[in-house]
This record gives structure tokens, C-alpha cells and sequence, in this order.
């Protein structure tokens, strides 16, 4: 048959969605690195709220460069003001929880059960928006949750995980979900990268508050410049350019493959874990990261029929 244009847009189309998916995985990638940073700073004696100022003041300063550079304007009204406060405290609660959980427990294993948010998406949506509970929802919380049990138990069957460790980061997972959901039912008519940016700063205002009330004062200067690079990676790698992949990845193949391809997140930061930081990895665990992952993989696919 000869060549004509028509021949040519599946090409290119077939290179935009792989390019696409290509954007997908490492925006996935690069969220899983945040036990990278972290535990390297925790090391240095920093506390899991010094950390996330650093974090989120490095990203805060590329997002306002990138919203300058794209030469969008930074008004917001009352109502839009009021939903980017309350997401700048999610965002605080879901990530001092995630980053205090590396305390008590493996990172990789942290990741893993941070995924369990769009499960708890789905039951929100369910409880509150009478959004209808499907056969395949119950079966995805049933093999969640048969994940979690193994964990649980940690590598061997022998001994428990922390407690506190898996209150943490539950926490983190369901303050996350709800954001979610406020950002789905709000709708805030404002790109991605304007509300990342404003509920970063409102995150940072809320970080500080905790840090000089209850945590560990007003965080101090670093004087590494190990720790300088640390925190620019966080604020870089598993924020800004994350947030930028994904919003790429969502407007070429949708949010539903993106979603799927989440679950690089957990076992990036799982391989972090094992290969940088000597985390241990059994049989045990493996099955039940993949219970865990299958299941937010199964919820995303059904989502988008």
C-alpha cells in the first residue's frame, strides 16, 4: 500500500502516548526517591520537619520560577483561598506523617502502604458522594488488606511492625485521600502547578507551626553542603519535576494509566531501601507488596472502562 498522510498520524500518535507513558513512569520514579533524601538527612541528625521545610521551600522557589517563566499571574479569590489552605494543611499532615514513619519502619515498606490512598479514595467517595461500592472495589480492599496482614507480620512471620510506624502512615495515606477528593469535588479553576505552589506555601506556614510548637523550633541552617544537595534534590526530584511528568503524562494518555504506572512509586522507593540502605527483603514481603500494588492497580483499571 503507498505511503500517504494517513499512514503517517498513527506514527505519531503511537510515539506521543509512548512518550506519554515514558512521562507516567517517571513521575512515578521520581516521587519513589523521597526515602533517598530523607534518610540521607536523617542522618545527619535533621528531624523528619526540618527535612520537609527544606523540601518544600526548594520546590516552592522552582514553582514560582516555573509560574514566572510561563507568565501566568498568581491572583486567587476567597473561596479559592479558603480550599488552598485547607490543602496546604493536608499536605502537611500527609507528609510529616509519611517522612515520621521512616522512624519507626522500613522506607520501602512506608511507600508501599502510602499507596493504599486511592482504595481509600474510592471509600470516601462511596461513604459520603453515595458514589456506588462495586464488586471490584470490595474485592481490591479484601486484597489490600490481606497485603497489609502480611507486612504486618514483617519479613519473617515473626515479629510485628511498629505500631506507630503503620498509625503514621495511615495517616499519611487517608489525609492524603481526602485531598484528593477536595480537589475533585472543588475544582479549583487554576493550572496544577499554581495550586501545587500555593498549598506548598500554606504546607510550609503549617510546618513551621508545628516545628516551633511541638517539634523541634524554627529549623536550622544547614551547614553541609551534603545536606544543601539533599534538600535541593527533595525539593526537585520527588516534587516539582514529579508534579511536572505527571501533568504531562495525564494530557497525553488520561489519568487512568498514569495512575496504573503509580505504582512505580512504591517500588522505586522499595529498591532505594534495599540496594542503598541494606532494608531486607523476603519472600513475605514481596507477596505482600504485590497484593497491595495489584489491588490499587486493579482499582485504577476499572475506574476508566
Amino acid at each position: 500500500m503507498p505511503r500517504t498522510a494517513h499512514t503517517v498520524i498513527p506514527a505519531k500518535a503511537g510515539i506521543s502516548v509512548l512518550k506519554g507513558f515514558l512521562f507516567a513512569a517517571l513521575s512515578a520514579v521520581c516521587y519513589g526517591t523521597n526515602p533517598l533524601g530523607a534518610l540521607n538527612l536523617y542522618a545527619q541528625g535533621y528531624s523528619p520537619e526540618n527535612v520537609l521545610f527544606y523540601r518544600f521551600f526548594t520546590a516552592a522557589l522552582l514553582l514560582f520560577a516555573v509560574i514566572l517563566a510561563k507568565g501566568s499571574h498568581f491572583r486567587v479569590t476567597l473561596k479559592e483561598l479558603a480550599a488552598l489552605i485547607a490543602f496546604g494543611f493536608l499536605f502537611a499532615v500527609s507528609s510529616l506523617t509519611y517522612y515520621a514513619s521512616f522512624k519507626y519502619m522500613d522506607a520501602g515498606l512506608a511507600s508501599t502502604l502510602l499507596f493504599l490512598y486511592p482504595l481509600e479514595v474510592s471509600v470516601m467517595m462511596a461513604l459520603f458522594f453515595k458514589e456506588k461500592i462495586r464488586r471490584w472495589t470490595v474485592v481490591s480492599i479484601a486484597v489490600s488488606m490481606s497485603g497489609v496482614a502480611l507486612l504486618y507480620r514483617g519479613g519473617d512471620g515473626s515479629s510485628a511492625l511498629s505500631t506507630a510506624g503503620l498509625a503514621l502512615v495511615f495517616a499519611s495515606s487517608l489525609s492524603y485521600a481526602i485531598y484528593m477528593v477536595m480537589a475533585n469535588r472543588i475544582n479549583l479553576q487554576m493550572g496544577a502547578v499554581k495550586m501545587t505552589f500555593y498549598a506548598i506555601c500554606f504546607c510550609l506556614v503549617f510546618l513551621l507551626l508545628y516545628s516551633v510548637i511541638f517539634g523541634s523550633g524554627f529549623p536550622p541552617l544547614f551547614t553541609q553542603a551534603s545536606s544543601w544537595g539533599w534538600g535541593f534534590m527533595l525539593g526537585l526530584v520527588p516534587t516539582v519535576l514529579s508534579l511536572i511528568f505527571m501533568v504531562k503524562a495525564v494530557k497525553i494518555i488520561g489519568s487512568t494509566p498514569t495512575a496504573i504506572l503509580g505504582a512505580l512509586e512504591p517500588v522505586t522507593a522499595v529498591a532505594i531501601g534495599v540496594l542503598v540502605f541494606g532494608e531486607i527483603l523476603t519472600g513475605r514481603l514481596i507477596a505482600g507488596i504485590v497484593l497491595i500494588l495489584g489491588s490499587t492497580v486493579l482499582i485504577a483499571v476499572k475506574k476508566g472502562k
